[in-house]
């Protein structure tokens, strides 16, 4: 048992993925864990893997973009568990594509989750959050701070995001709550298999990457330290913390390298 022992955590995207492996690192640290997703049959697996380890475990299905969904799933997390002391807003979807060939339908698509799923579910937890001044947790992007070349629609959701949950954090300073932003590098999940195209249907358009994918579990692992040194700005991979770095400092470089590495997107 770790330094979270007996907090509730509630993961959303929590069936797959740096979702999935981030309910598995609190699990050790003796948390319980409310464990949001589309997928039924998914949660259902996840919540017996957990049960079968001991650990006190809330599956639900959440639809994040819908706000009703949101607040029945927190109605639900709040009337088992009695409070939430760690949110990690997981739940996400991309796209590929260059601008002038994406829908604006894709772009709709892509802020409803990433975004306004991310701020539904805040919103109806955020009440017991203060209370127990617990923290949020985002999970954002490079691309939420960067430049991403033939991912607008990804990039301008992860940059609201970032505006969204900064601002947040110094609201909420004075209560003791807080809110750590973590910026993945190139993880290797199923989320690039379901990227959508320009027209809104799943992608076979190649990925580009810049450097070494990272696992899952090392990203769970980064995530949960930093929830409990309760850290400001978490940034994933060694390819990852360069980006981020050199879009602060020299960012007409990083467009450029950028725009060499990821020409490729930009193809019909």
């Amino acid at each position: 048992m770790g330094k979270l022992e007996n907090q509730v955590v509630v993961v959303t995207g929590g069936a797959s993925g740096i979702g999935w492996a981030t309910c598995e690192r609190f699990a050790r640290e003796g948390t319980h864990i409310a464990l949001l997703d589309l997928d039924e049959a998914a949660i259902a697996a996840r919540c017996r893997e957990l049960e079968a380890r001991g650990v006190e475990v809330l599956g639900q299905c959440c639809d994040v973009s819908d706000q009703a969904d949101c607040s029945a799933a927190a109605e639900a997390i709040l009337e088992r568990f009695g409070g939430v002391d760690v949110l990690v807003n997981n739940a996400g979807i991309t796209q590929r594509a260059a601008f002038v060939d994406t829908q604006v339908s894709v772009f709709e698509r892509v802020m409803a989750v990433n975004f306004f799923g991310s701020l539904y579910i805040t919103k109806a937890l955020i009440d017991s959050l203060i209370e127990r001044r617990g923290q949020v947790i985002v999970i954002e992007s490079i691309a939420g701070v960067a430049p991403l070349l033939g991912r607008t629609g990804y990039a301008a959701s992860k940059h609201a995001l970032h505006g969204l949950f900064t601002s947040l954090r110094t609201e909420l300073r004075a209560t003791g709550t807080h809110v750590m932003i973590v910026c993945p590098g190139f993880i290797k999940t199923n989320l690039q298999t379901r990227a959508l195209g320009g027209d809104g249907e799943v992608t076979d358009h190649p990925q580009s990457t810049i450097g070494k994918q990272s696992t899952p579990e090392e990203a769970a692992e980064a995530i949960v330290q930093g929830a409990i040194e309760r850290k400001h700005l978490v940034v994933l991979t060694l390819a990852g913390k360069l980006g981020y770095w050199l879009s602060r400092l020299a960012p007409v470089l990083y467009e450029r390298i950028i725009e060499r590495k990821f020409r490729a997107e930009l193809e019909r």
